[in-house]
C-alpha cells in the first residue's frame, strides 16, 4: 500500500458539495446551494441589499419631483420606501438570508411596485413592469421550485394592479397586462432552466471529481472529505473508528499474464461484491491501483474483525467474465476520536497503522486479516514522593 502517495493527496480539498443542494423535493435550493453554501449565503443578501438600495434611492427622487406622487397617496409612498429602507440596512448589516427571508422579499418586491404603481401621476413613466423584472429574475435564480411557480402566478396579477386605469378597455388591458407578464415570466423561466442547467453541471463535475471512473467506487478525495463526518459521529456515539487496507494479492501478475482487461474485469468485479457486503453508513474507495480502504464506525476491534472476514470471503468468492478471481490481504486498524485531533491527519494515522497490518498478512501467507494492536495511552508519570510531601516555601 504507498500511504506516501496518500499522504501526497491528503491536503485536496474538493469544491463544495453540490449534491446535498437539492432540497426535499429534488429542487435545487437555491443559487447559493449550487455553491455549497445552502440559501443562507452573502451574495444573495448583498444582490438583494443593493436592488432595494437602488429603489429607495429612485423613490425618494420621485418625492422631490413635482406632480410625480399622488398628494393623497403620499404616506402609503413614503410608507413603502421606509419598509424597503429597513429591509436594505437588515440585509447589508447580516450579510445573509435564508430562504424563506428570500422568498419573502421577492415578494416584497411585487407589492412594492403595485404600490409606486397606484401612487404615481404617470405609471407609464414613473412604474413600468420592468420594475418586476428584478424580482423575477432574482425568483428564478435563489427560490425553490414551488416559491418560484408561485412568483410566476404573481407576475400577472401585479402587472394588472400596477397597470391598471378606469380609461382602458378590458381588452387592450388584458392585452398589455398579458403582453407584459408574459414576457417577464418567460425570461424568468429562461433563467430558471439556465439555473438547472448549472446544476446539472456541477453535480457532474462532483461525480467526476469523488468517484473513480473504473469501479464506480468513491476515490481517495472523498474518503478524505468524509473523515470529519465520521469522527464527528464516533465522537457523538462513543464508538470507534476502524480503517481497513485491501490489497488484492498477485494482482500484477494477473495483468501479465492475462491482459490488462482482465484486471480491470476483476476490479469491477471485485468492486461489486465488496459495494454489496459494506454496511450503508461505511466508506469504500479505491485508493488507487489495486488498493482499497474501507472506514467504518464499530463498537469493538471483534466487530471490525468480523467485517475484515467478510469483506475478505467477498473477494475470494467473486469472479469476473472469464472466470479469473483474486484473494485479497486485509488490514485493520482501530481508534477512538478524541475532542481536539484534526480528523484528516488522524485518518491517515490509522490507514497507516491499518497498511502495516495488511503487510503482516501478506508475509503470513496473503488472503487473511491481520489487525494492528490498539496504541496504549501513555500513563501519567508518578509524582515524585519528596515533592509531594515538601511542605510550601512560605519565605
Amino acid at each position: 500500500m504507498s500511504v506516501a502517495h496518500l499522504r501526497e493527496t491528503a491536503e485536496m480539498r474538493h469544491p463544495a458539495a453540490v449534491t446535498e443542494a437539492r432540497g426535499e423535493d429534488g429542487d435545487p435550493a437555491s443559487a447559493a446551494a449550487l455553491l455549497g453554501r445552502g440559501p443562507e449565503h452573502r451574495m444573495a443578501a448583498s444582490i438583494l441589499a443593493a436592488l432595494l438600495s437602488v429603489g429607495v434611492v429612485t423613490g425618494t427622487v420621485n418625492l422631490f419631483v413635482g406632480n410625480t406622487v399622488h398628494e393623497g397617496h403620499r404616506w402609503i409612498y413614503v410608507g413603502a420606501i421606509l419598509l424597503s429602507a429597513v429591509a436594505a440596512v437588515t440585509l447589508a448589516l447580516r450579510r445573509r438570508a435564508t430562504g424563506a427571508q428570500t422568498f419573502a422579499l421577492v415578494l416584497l418586491g411585487d407589492a412594492v411596485y403595485v404600490v409606486v404603481a397606484m401612487c404615481v401621476e404617470n405609471p407609464s413613466r414613473h412604474a413600468t413592469p420592468l420594475m418586476l423584472l428584478f424580482p423575477s429574475f432574482f425568483a428564478a435564480w435563489f427560490l425553490r421550485r414551488w416559491q418560484f411557480a408561485v412568483n410566476l402566478v404573481l407576475t400577472p396579477l401585479a402587472c394588472l394592479l400596477g397597470m391598471w386605469t378606469p380609461l382602458e378597455t378590458p381588452v387592450g388591458m388584458a392585452v398589455d397586462v398579458a403582453l407584459n407578464a408574459g414576457m417577464l415570466n418567460v425570461a424568468a423561466l429562461g433563467v430558471y432552466l439556465l439555473r438547472n442547467r448549472v446544476q446539472r453541471l456541477l453535480e457532474a463535475t462532483q461525480a467526476l471529481s469523488s468517484v473513480d471512473p473504473l469501479t464506480g467506487l468513491h476515490n481517495r478525495r472523498y474518503l478524505v472529505e468524509q473523515a470529519p463526518r465520521v469522527w464527528r459521529q464516533a465522537r457523538r456515539d462513543g464508538t470507534g473508528v476502524a480503517a481497513m487496507v485491501l490489497d488484492l494479492d498477485h494482482f500484477k501478475r494477473l495483468n501479465d499474464a492475462h491482459g490488462h482487461a482482465a484486471g480491470d474485469a476483476v476490479l469491477r468485479a471485485v468492486a461489486g461484491a465488496l459495494s454489496a457486503t459494506v454496511r450503508p453508513a461505511d466508506v469504500l474507495a479505491r485508493t488507487g491501483g489495486e488498493e482499497l480502504v474501507v472506514l467504518c464506525m464499530v463498537s469493538d476491534p471483534g466487530e471490525a474483525g468480523r467485517l475484515a472476514e467478510r469483506l475478505r470471503a467477498a473477494v475470494a468468492g467473486c469472479r469476473a467474465d472469464g472466470g479469473y478471481g483474486v484473494t485479497a490481504s486485509i488490514g485493520t486498524a482501530l481508534t477512538r476520536p478524541v475532542d481536539g485531533e484534526e480528523p484528516r491527519d488522524a485518518l491517515w494515522r490509522l490507514v497507516h497503522r491499518a497498511d502495516a497490518a495488511m503487510y503482516e498478512a501478506k508475509q503470513h501467507g496473503r488472503d487473511r486479516v491481520a489487525s494492528s494492536p490498539i496504541p496504549q495511552p501513555r500513563p501519567a508519570p508518578a509524582p515524585d514522593p519528596v515533592r509531594a510531601t515538601r511542605a510550601p516555601d512560605l519565605a
